[in-house]
C-alpha cells in the first residue's frame, strides 16, 4: 500500500450495544487492511500502571489486588457494575481514573501509526467511546445494529447472566445516542456473509 499523508489516514470508530459483534466487524476490517486499536486492551495496560493500582487499592482495599500486586479486573467489575446505589458512583471513579490515561495512549498510538505513513484506515473499537470523548478522534463512526433479544442470547452464550448484560448495557450511552452519532450502520443480525458484504461496501466507500 502506498504511503498515506496525515489527511488521508482515516480513523473509524465502532459503536454498538453489548454483544452486537463489534469485535467481529473490527476483525473483518483488519482483514481488509485496517489497523485495529482495542480500547479495552489499552485499558488493561492502564490498569498495570503503579499509580492506578495504588488508587484502586486506596479506594477498594486489598480485595481487588492479586497476590502478584496487580488489579483483579473481575473483582473490580463486581464493584463498578453492581446493581446497587453505589455501583454508578464507583464506575464513575474508575472512569475518571482510567479514561484520561487510555485517551493519552490512544492519541500516542494514532500519532505513531500516522507517522509510519503506510496505514490507510485505523479502527477504534471502544464501547465507551462517546462517554470518554474519544469519538473526537474519528473521521467516521460505524454503528453495529442487532436487536436486543439477539444480543442478549449471544451474551448468554458467552456465559453472561441477564443481570450482567443489563449492568454492562446501562453503564454505556444509550443505543439511540450511539446510532445518532454514527455516519454508517452495519446490520449484524443476519448471516456472517451478509455482514461481510456490508463491511466491504463501507470499506470501498473510504477510497
Amino acid at each position: 500500500m502506498a504511503a498515506t499523508s496525515e489527511r488521508e489516514m482515516k480513523i473509524v470508530g465502532i459503536l454498538g450495544g453489548v454483544a452486537s459483534g463489534k469485535s467481529l466487524v473490527a476483525e473483518e476490517l483488519r482483514k481488509l487492511g485496517a489497523r485495529v486499536l482495542d480500547a479495552d486492551q489499552v485499558g488493561h495496560q492502564v490498569l498495570l500502571e503503579p499509580e492506578v493500582i495504588q488508587a484502586a487499592r486506596d479506594r477498594w482495599g486489598d480485595a481487588v489486588i492479586t497476590e502478584a500486586g496487580q488489579i483483579n479486573r473481575s473483582e473490580v467489575a463486581k464493584i463498578v457494575f453492581a446493581q446497587t446505589p453505589d455501583g454508578p458512583k464507583e464506575l464513575s471513579f474508575l472512569e475518571q481514573l482510567t479514561h484520561p490515561r487510555i485517551g493519552m495512549r490512544l492519541r500516542q498510538e494514532f500519532e505513531a501509526i500516522r507517522a509510519g505513513g503506510s496505514t490507510k484506515v485505523v479502527i477504534l473499537d471502544a464501547p465507551v467511546m462517546l462517554k470518554a470523548g474519544w469519538d473526537k478522534y474519528c473521521d467516521y463512526i460505524l454503528f453495529i445494529d442487532v436487536p436486543r433479544d439477539m444480543r442478549l442470547q449471544r451474551a448468554r452464550v458467552r456465559g453472561w447472566t441477564d443481570r450482567d448484560f443489563e449492568a454492562r448495557e446501562s453503564s454505556q450511552e444509550s443505543l439511540e445516542t450511539k446510532r445518532a452519532a454514527a455516519n454508517h450502520v452495519i446490520d449484524n443480525s443476519g448471516s456472517i456473509e451478509s455482514t461481510r458484504q456490508q463491511i466491504e461496501r463501507f470499506w470501498g466507500s473510504l477510497d
